[in-house]
């Protein structure tokens, strides 16, 4: 018998199963929030005063979870990959790494369109003003708020994919030891 190896494991640790669906509650809120409030009047005060505040701390949460994913997947034992298709795995990593991509750059551009629009009055993290490090300059706000809004609804999209892609393991492949669902339950 080997020293060195570890039994395999059936679940991602409890911690990050947590963190994975609170993660995906928000992102799927914050989609939802900003597009009602791109869709609202700016006559509807509420959009100023309560939606865009809260789409803006909601967003850097999301984006500190998924810095603290991050970290506790790097020191985390992990259930070894699906024996999928080789061309399953690849389209599987491919979303995986696009979406954990997005997750953090889709914030990084709300944080640079808030701090550069020249009307914006910050970026709030439920009442704490976070330091604007961006001179205010409503040209690249526009690039910021085009890549931030591009990015969401590819995001969106991914999301789509990825859960699209459980349901198809979970229900339609005869291979068993393909169903990912409960290994993130």
């Amino acid at each position: 018998m080997i020293d060195d190896v570890q039994p395999t494991i059936e679940k991602y640790p409890a911690t990050l199963r947590i963190l994975h669906w609170v993660r995906a509650v928000l992102i799927i809120g914050l989609i939802a929030a900003g597009w009602t409030m791109t869709t609202l009047n700016d006559d509807v005060t509420s959009k100023y005063d309560f939606l865009y505040p809260l789409h803006k701390s909601f967003g850097v949460l999301a984006f500190l979870i998924v810095l603290t994913q991050l970290a506790l997947r790097g020191q985390s034992r992990l259930p070894a990959p699906a024996p999928l298709p080789a061309h399953e795995k690849a389209l599987s990593h491919a979303v995986h790494l696009a979406m954990y991509a997005l997750l953090l750059i889709v914030p990084l551009m709300g944080y640079a369109m808030s701090s550069s629009y020249t009307q914006s009055s910050g970026v709030p993290f439920f009442g704490i003003h976070l330091p604007e490090l961006l001179p205010k300059n409503d040209d690249r706000f526009r690039v910021f708020q085009f890549l931030h809004k591009t990015l969401a609804y590819s995001l969106l999209a991914l999301i789509a994919l990825h859960v699209v892609g459980a349901l198809k393991h979970r229900f339609f492949d005869k291979d068993r030891r393909t169903d990912v669902l409960p290994r993130m339950m």
